[in-house]
C-alpha cells in the first residue's frame, strides 16, 4: 500500500497534518502484514487516513511490542520484526508519539482498570493526545476509557 501520498520522498509526517488516529500493535501489524483481518471499519478509516495523507500514530510502546513480541524466534508471523520496524520509519506516513511525563502520569491516573502496561500506555497516549484509538482489544473497548474505531 503506497503511504507516500504521491511523492516518492513525502514525509508524513512532516506534512504540517497531525495524526486523528492512534494505532494499537495488533492493528498495526494486520494493517501491514494482513489488512483483510481488519474489520470494514477500520479498513475505511484507515484507508481515508492514507488518501489524506493523514499520519498514523503509534505510541512508542508500540515499537517495543513488536520488538519483543515479534522479535527472534518468534513463530507468530512470517515477517520479521526487524521488517515491520523498518516499515514505521521516516517517510512512510507513520508519527511515532514517545511516552513523556504527561502519558506516565495519565497511566498512573487510570488506576487498574487496564493491567497490560502497554495497553495502558496506548490508550493514554490516545488520551492526552485526543486520538482515536484504532484497536480490536475488547478490554480496552469495554473500558470506555477512550473513544475507539473497533
Amino acid at each position: 500500500m503506497d503511504r507516500s501520498c504521491g511523492r516518492p520522498s513525502a514525509r508524513n509526517e512532516d506534512n504540517g497534518l497531525t495524526p486523528d488516529l492512534l494505532l494499537d500493535t495488533h492493528i498495526l501489524v494486520r494493517w501491514l502484514v494482513d489488512p483483510k483481518r481488519l474489520s470494514r471499519e477500520q479498513l475505511r478509516v484507515l484507508r481515508s487516513a492514507v488518501r489524506r495523507c493523514q499520519p498514523l500514530a503509534l505510541s512508542a510502546i508500540t515499537l517495543l511490542e513488536i520488538a519483543v513480541l515479534l522479535g527472534e524466534g518468534s513463530t507468530r508471523l512470517t515477517v520479521p520484526a526487524q521488517e515491520l520496524l523498518a516499515a514505521l520509519g521516516p517517510g512512510t506516513g507513520f508519527q511515532i508519539v514517545p511516552i513523556d511525563a504527561e502519558i506516565a502520569a495519565e497511566v498512573a491516573a487510570m488506576g487498574g482498570v487496564l493491567r497490560d502496561p502497554a495497553d495502558r500506555v496506548i490508550v493514554a497516549t490516545a488520551r492526552i493526545h485526543r486520538l482515536r484509538l484504532v484497536t480490536s482489544d475488547q478490554r480496552i473497548v469495554e473500558s470506555k476509557l477512550v473513544p475507539v474505531i473497533e
